[in-house]
């Protein structure tokens, strides 16, 4: 447990510098938009702003204040938005989290659905279903969006097409998202199955004459559960930054917008901040999926 906590502060150690380092590597001065306009850009008056931001220190102070900031909760101040980065942060992740919530419902209960039905039927019911998941995964998220809002938003008009605030108005960014690990989902679900269904004790189950329903519920999909759920969790934890593409297609007030609107007008705070919580939150989510393995599969916690 030490080990693995320790291996987790390192990682998020060396993600943080990175961030820190690619924000100060990024084309043109911060100082000149800090400065606000072209009548400003007086040599004493960017020199003044160098110190009061600290941009005159040497790199590693620099890094080692924000990062010292950063683990005390002082996010910095956004030069976008003149506010506390933190402030702006708690105010978009409540329409992520929702978004993330809702597409994870439906890839996790429509792909593992789809990968048990490819597995049990088999022939053309498997055909079927590996064709459309490759299908899926091999149409851009923008495209499915722009496809969706045109048919279901503008000619059939049954869902809105921008803006938040209900479940309504997240079903169609919330399919966008989930398509692709929909297809992933009912991929590994499928194979997991095939791979149980070999397994010995499930040839002497089918023997002794259960019903292949019984079968496949608790010897099957019970022994296939453990890489189903670890891909839930992997898959979970990376769409918050796949929410980028879409909650700017749909005008939604998210994090993924507000990284685009931070890396557009060189708002640096906002951006190190936004990426920091996805790198954080990815790591948290897939040590969380590590923890419930020994859980789920009893075998796993045999092997420890």
């Amino acid at each position: 447990m030490v080990r693995k906590l320790a291996g987790l502060v390192a990682t998020l150690l060396a993600t943080s510098f990175v961030i820190f380092v690619a924000s100060y590597a990024a084309p043109g001065d911060p100082v000149t938009f800090l400065a606000g306009g072209k009548e400003n850009l007086t040599p004493e008056y960017l020199a003044a702003i160098r110190v009061q931001y600290h941009l005159d220190d040497p790199f590693l102070v620099q890094y080692g204040r924000w990062l010292g900031d950063a683990v005390t909760g002082d996010l910095g101040r956004s030069t976008q938005y003149n506010d506390q980065v933190g402030d702006l942060l708690l105010a978009r992740l409540p329409s992520t989290l929702g978004l993330v919530a809702y597409s994870a419902v439906l890839f996790v209960v429509f792909g593992v659905a789809l990968g048990v039905l490819a597995a049990v039927r088999g022939g053309r019911t498997d055909s079927a279903v590996v064709a459309g998941t490759t299908f899926a995964t091999s149409v851009p998220p923008f495209v499915v969006a722009t496809a969706l809002i045109s048919l279901f938003g503008v000619q059939l008009g049954w869902f809105p097409v921008m803006g938040g605030g209900s479940l309504w108005h997240l079903t169609l960014p919330a399919v966008t998202l989930a398509l692709g690990a929909l297809a992933i989902i009912s991929r590994v679900t499928r194979q997991s199955m095939i791979e149980q269904r070999e397994l010995d004790h499930v040839t002497v189950a089918r023997a002794s004459g259960l019903p292949e329903r019984l079968i496949v519920v608790r010897h099957v999909f019970r022994g296939a559960l453990g890489p189903i759920v670890t891909m839930c969790g992997l898959v979970t934890a990376g769409m918050l930054a796949g929410t980028v593409t879409v909650e700017t297609a749909f005008g939604l007030n998210g994090i993924g917008s507000l990284l685009v609107n931070a890396i557009n007008t060189h708002d640096f705070p906002v951006t190190q901040a936004v990426l920091l919580l996805m790198v954080t939150a990815y790591i948290a989510v897939t040590t969380l999926v590590e923890m419930a393995q020994p859980l789920i599969d009893p075998r796993v916690r045999r092997q420890a």
